[in-house]
């Protein structure tokens, strides 16, 4: 942690005066393109109590993505709810969520596994892909399919529409964010854990750790590009998303996070537009941002609070 009093510190992240004009176009652009969702069923992955698929969708630039969907056994209805990865680690299967009695999609976009074969920038790679470009940035596809996994997830006849929410940690609460941002009249809620991608350009500069120190090596061997990376950053900085936000939101951040610095997630919790907001934070705790030591029974318990699962027996 880089300042005595992070809950006080001011971002210089700027959002451009053509955010929302991008964005919508952005978004509009995606959307004409047909999910042509393909679901297999895996029966050695499910159990009596939950059914496993992989699947397959179309998503920004034609490109086919994976993703895990677990379910309990039965016709529903069942709350519906996206799971999103962190940077390095690869999607999980979520049957432990789906036992909770969510029907549940483990995302795995562009450049995770299984979806690495479309599109592999590598890790590290995606951070500083074409990053002087906000049309052919990396992180402009990722974006886009965690939000057509949402919409994927809202078409399923077994889900219903009125109990959907987003989770994820680090890069996972970062898309949290985004989708909470961009689909803010459909979620219900959301839980963001230690969220990266906000206050980017700051963050390279608060911390020593990676992802965000690709930022830093890319500008040692382009330093006549720091303004230019800057001004895309801007564009997708999920602090300019924050706002939009709707949806009953907790976010929980540790106070020692040297990957996420804390500085970047009080001013990213101050901007987000939700009436109904939680923030937890962790003095001893550092990226896990306390799920070992009580946050992940907190973010359990509130997403059932608002999304009503009941588990399988």
């Amino acid at each position: 942690m880089s300042s005595d009093q992070p809950q006080n510190w001011i971002s210089s992240v700027q959002r451009p005066s053509d955010f929302d004009v991008f964005w919508q176009s952005t978004l509009d652009q995606t959307t004409q393109i047909d999910l042509d969702v393909e679901m297999t069923y895996l029966s050695a992955r499910s159990t009596d109590q939950v059914d496993v698929f992989d699947i397959r969708y179309t998503s920004y630039g034609g490109l086919r993505i994976a993703a895990w969907y677990c379910k309990p056994k039965g016709p529903g209805p069942f709350p519906g709810l996206i799971h999103l990865p962190g940077y390095v680690s690869e999607p999980t299967l979520p049957k432990s969520i789906a036992s909770a009695g969510y029907a549940v999609v483990g995302v795995a976009p562009r450049g995770k596994l299984r979806s690495n074969d479309v599109f592999n920038p590598g890790y590290p790679g995606l951070l500083t892909y074409k990053i002087n470009s906000r049309d052919s940035y990396g992180y402009l596809g990722f974006y886009m399919d965690a939000v057509r996994a949402f919409d994927m997830l809202e078409g399923f006849p077994e889900v219903d529409s009125s109990r959907l929410g987003v989770r994820g940690d680090s890069q996972g609460g970062a898309l949290t964010l985004l989708v909470a941002a961009l689909r803010n009249e459909k979620v219900h809620a959301a839980a963001a854990g230690a969220p990266y991608l906000c206050s980017m350009m700051d963050a390279a500069s608060l911390t020593q750790s990676y992802p965000y120190q690709e930022i830093n090596d890319y500008l040692r061997v382009y330093p006549e590009e720091r303004e230019v990376v800057r001004d895309c950053l801007n564009y997708f900085d999920i602090h300019n998303f924050a706002d939009r936000i709707r949806s009953p939101i907790v976010v929980n951040l540790g106070l020692k996070d040297d990957v996420c610095p804390p500085e970047t997630g009080f001013a990213l919790f101050n901007q987000i537009g939700s009436d109904e907001k939680y923030l937890y934070t962790y003095e001893n705790c550092a990226h896990d941002a306390g799920q070992f030591v009580g946050q992940a029974k907190i973010t359990n318990d509130f997403l059932a609070k608002h999304l009503s699962p009941e588990a399988v027996q």
